[in-house]
This record gives C-alpha cells, structure tokens and sequence, in this order.
C-alpha cells in the first residue's frame, strides 16, 4: 500500500482549497493500492520556523512538541498532493512554513500540485516546484491548474470540469507511478 497526503494548502476562512481537495480525494481514494488521508494545515497551527539551527542541522531534534508530531505525520507518507492557493504570485505562507519546518521527512518522495487562483495557481506551482527540489522530492509534471474556482464552487463543493477530471487522472497516474518507484528505491 501507499500512503498518500493530500495537504490543504490555506487556511483562511471561505477557503477554496477543502472543495477542491474533498474533490482531489474522492479521485485519489478509487486508487488501488493507495490509503489516503487528508492533511488540514488548520489542524497543524505550527509557528513560524523559529529553531536555533536549519532544518537539516536538526536532524528530527525538534523543540516544538507540534513540530515533532508534524514529522511523524509526514514521515509516513510515500506521496503528497498539495493543494495550493496562489496569494500574490506565490504559494500561501502556511503552506510554504510547514515545508520549511522538515527536510528528510519529505526526501526520496514525489509530490503533485493542484493549484488554484486567477491563473489556475500555476506562479505558486511554480514556486512549489522550486522548494521541492530543495527539499529532494521528486515533482511530478502533471498538475491541476484551475482558474477563477469562485466560479466553480457552489454551496461549499468544487464543480469540476472534464478537462479538471482528465488532469487530476494523469497526475494521479504519474505520482502513482513515481511513488511505487521511490518507495522500491527507499
């Protein structure tokens, strides 16, 4: 079996990224041979990365006792779907601070991004891709971009179009593939 998060990138109130991610894991979980839990940043209220030392210095000696269960978190997982909203060219800043906050629990792992904003979230995937590559993921070419998703969410539930279902399939495919390579090579 794989592990696979689906980290909901906002945490702001109205956020878009709990439809579009309720939609992201209804896919994910028909995977076969995937176990699929959603990971609500609302639930990890982590501070700002405020350690003595980087990240990688650390080596899982964390002070924080949040931090500590955050990497357990995250260290079980074989893959990760982020979900993100674009805020001003880029990535939220929870999102980007709770990938700050671990390094070798992310490494040797793929990760997919489904982005959302006015250009379909695509700066901040863009982003994303630059801080995974830091953190020695491996990310995966297809992603989901939809643009303007206030016009597809109603009543609290992301209207998916065909194209959005056609993207979410191949990325699903691809880390699925990416996935099953990197934990035989872990």
């Amino acid at each position: 079996m794989l592990n696979v998060a689906i980290i909901l990138g906002s945490t702001r109130p109205n956020r878009l990224s709990e439809p579009i991610g309720l939609w992201v894991e209804a896919a994910a979980k028909k995977t076969e041979g995937w176990n699929v839990e959603r990971v609500d940043l609302r639930d990890w209220p982590l501070p700002f990365y405020q350690e003595a030392a980087s990240v990688m210095q650390l080596k899982g000696e964390y002070s924080i006792d949040l931090a500590k269960e955050w990497s357990k978190k995250i260290a079980s997982f074989d893959a990760y779907i982020l979900v993100t909203p674009e805020y001003n060219h880029g990535t939220s800043a929870v999102l980007k601070n709770a990938l700050d906050y671990l390094y070798a629990e992310w490494n040797n792992k793929p990760v997919a991004f489904v982005g959302y904003g006015s250009v379909g979230g695509a700066r901040a995937v863009e982003q994303l891709r630059l801080v995974a590559g830091e953190l020695q993921m491996a990310d995966i070419r297809e992603a989901v971009h939809v643009a303007n998703p206030w016009m597809l969410v109603k009543d609290g539930v992301f209207a998916a179009e065909e194209f959005h279902g056609k993207k979410l399939a191949a990325l699903i495919a691809q880390l699925d593939w990416w996935a099953k390579a990197l934990q035989a090579a872990r």
